[in-house]
């Protein structure tokens, strides 16, 4: 690689073309989690497929490690590299919906947010995590738990078909009918298999849900965790609830006094008839009274959205996870 070869691929680029030096580089190379400080030598700012397909190519052709950069939510920095060619999706942001065949079609760099207030608007929604900022491309990839997740599924398993660009340069379709296989590895396998330019995402007639949080003190812990374990195996389908330790956001919805404490509690989601909420939770308010009632009628990106502000961008994160197939009387 030389300066004429890059010259080159800038010139050939609808995008920008960023490297270290300029004025953009510094803010260009952010990315979520604020632990992340890589350098790469080249971060192209694609403007469609097209760009897509000259990066990859220029990668190969000089040996150049690639990241690819959705809404650069990945907590690792996954979507940045360093001394390499950062392929950044985000320019390619669009969304598409059929109302008719239930569907939507998003460009690679759409955030979750995009998707809800596209879909909303028909009166339908997919499986999309449950912070709005989230990239789809990465929470999709990786197979996508959210809120409407018992109802509906994962992300993946709502996944449609994909537009890839491959290794080689080549642009493919992905489906259940068309390169099924790349599309079965595609469906949790992270961005390992090619460049996802385009989703296709089934839909589902979901506009308000009857949802929101219920906060408890920190001191009822025990209490609240055991009765949730004994609760959510035999609940309903329309019924999701995600048990969580939590600082509260410092921001409305919620009330001034508990703006940053931490607590515990469930964040419901119930898809069923809104007639039923009401006998659907009786059962629910009537364990224990909560600090914090919020559930009630939401439309559904008020739900996606609502802990935005505990997740900005740039803080220094560090997660880990696991999955348990039972929570017992000692954890």
């Amino acid at each position: 690689m030389n300066e004429d070869s890059i010259a080159e691929l800038k010139r050939s680029l609808r995008g920008a073309l960023i490297q270290p030096g300029d004025a953009d580089y510094d803010e260009a190379r952010k990315v979520y989690n604020g632990m992340i400080h890589k350098k790469p030598r080249l971060i192209a700012r694609c403007a469609d497929v097209a760009d897509v397909i000259g990066c990859v190519n220029f990668a190969r052709d000089n040996n150049l490690l690639v990241s690819i950069r959705g809404g650069g939510h990945n907590a690792g920095g996954l979507g940045i590299c360093d001394d390499g060619l950062v392929i950044d999706l985000a320019p390619i942001k669009y969304t598409r919906v059929d109302p008719a065949a239930r569907i939507v079609t998003v460009g690679g760099g759409c955030v979750w947010g995009d998707v809800d207030h596209a879909t909303h608007a028909f009166g339908l929604a997919t499986p999309s995590g449950i912070i709005s900022t989230t990239g789809v491309g990465g929470l999709t990839l990786g197979g996508g738990v959210g809120h409407l997740t018992r109802k509906c599924g994962l992300s993946i398993d709502n996944l449609l078909s994909v537009d890839v660009v491959l290794a080689n340069g080549e642009f493919v379709k992905a489906s259940s009918d068309e390169n099924p296989d790349l599309f079965w590895a595609l469906r949790g396998g992270g961005g390992n298999f090619g460049v996802v330019t385009s989703f296709t995402f089934r839909l589902h007639p979901i506009d308000t849900l009857y949802a929101g949080p219920m906060l408890y003190e920190l001191s009822e812990t025990a209490d609240v965790m055991k009765w949730y374990r004994d609760l959510i195996p035999s609940a309903p389908d329309d019924l999701n609830g995600f048990f969580a330790f939590l600082t509260v956001p410092p921001a409305p919805p919620f009330p001034e006094h508990l703006h940053m404490k931490k607590m515990c509690g469930v964040v419901w989601a119930y898809t069923g008839p809104l007639e039923k909420a009401e006998k659907t939770f009786e059962p629910i308010r009537a364990f224990k009274k909560p600090a914090l009632d919020f559930v009630g009628p939401l439309p559904h990106p008020a739900l996606q959205s609502m802990f935005d502000a505990l997740y900005p961008p740039g803080l220094q994160w560090y997660w880990r996870a696991d999955f348990v197939n039972e929570i017992n009387d000692d954890a």
